[in-house]
């Protein structure tokens, strides 16, 4: 997969389909399922490393998880989360820090989100060779000044911003955008005034794609479950029940057998 065929396959009707990896393992697991792109995001703040937002996520922890769900992918395309403070404010920075998720992590393109220097951070990259995907609407790295995990986009002004905010991307040569917690009719009206494909999460089903983080869909964290995501396992409950019994085994001397 690549930003051509992404775009190729949203032009021909076919719903684009991301989750999130965080290592190798489970690269490999999303790769063989044969989802058309895999995003590092930086919930692997509030995932993997157990923190209450994704703010503190350093570009090292996103280039380690990086590289380790890159040697695990072998069809999807891959996309690199620009953490907090990575891309704001100085356009040396950003272009350094994009450029270690293509020389270092192995991804493919970027995303990032909306904000102040988006559209010349978008810019900046698109013309240096590095795809951008944008994100609009809950951005998670604004998440105090948002007051928390909100929908936004809510009445007519908000909903133009984001409209506006969409469109702006494209312009600036984003390949894709990520609506975020985003009604589902101002989802709509996003969608049919872009031409490059809309991912949606918490956005309704009329987005060209849908992306969701992996550990909400095998439910894997047991005191967090989204609105908008599904489980498809309580991969909590096995894998408690796999190593409890492990345990009563040892225990009972019943494993390792002769």
């Amino acid at each position: 997969m690549n930003i051509l065929e992404f775009q190729k396959k949203s032009d021909e009707g076919q719903k684009l389909v991301v989750a999130t990896a965080y290592d190798y393992a489970m690269a490999l697991a999303v790769d063989a399922a044969g989802v058309d792109a895999i995003l590092v995001g930086d919930s692997l703040s509030t995932t993997m490393l157990g923190r209450p937002n994704t703010l503190s996520a350093t570009m090292d922890e996103m280039i380690h998880h990086c590289k380790a769900v890159a040697k695990g992918t072998r069809q999807a395309l891959l996309i690199g989360d620009m953490p907090f403070l990575s891309y704001q404010g100085n356009s040396r920075e950003t272009l350094k820090n994009a450029g270690r998720f293509l020389k270092e992590g192995g991804a493919h393109c970027v995303k990032l989100e909306w904000g102040t220097d988006a559209v010349a951070s978008t810019k900046l990259l698109v013309g240096t060779g590095i795809p951008v995907m944008g994100h609009v609407g809950f951005t998670p790295q604004h998440f105090h000044q948002l007051g928390g995990y909100r929908k936004q986009g809510k009445d007519k002004t908000s909903a133009k911003r984001l409209l506006d905010q969409a469109k702006a991307f494209e312009k600036a040569g984003a390949f894709s955008v990520v609506l975020e917690l985003v009604p589902s009719d101002v989802a709509k009206k996003i969608t049919q005034s872009l031409k490059i494909p809309t991912i949606g999460i918490g956005a309704g089903p009329y987005c060209d794609g849908q992306v969701q983080v992996l550990h909400d869909l095998l439910g894997l964290l047991p005191d967090f479950h989204p609105k908008h995501a599904k489980a498809y396992l309580n991969l909590h409950e096995a894998i408690r029940d796999a190593v409890e019994q492990y345990s009563a085994e040892v225990r009972s001397g019943k494993f390792p057998s002769q």
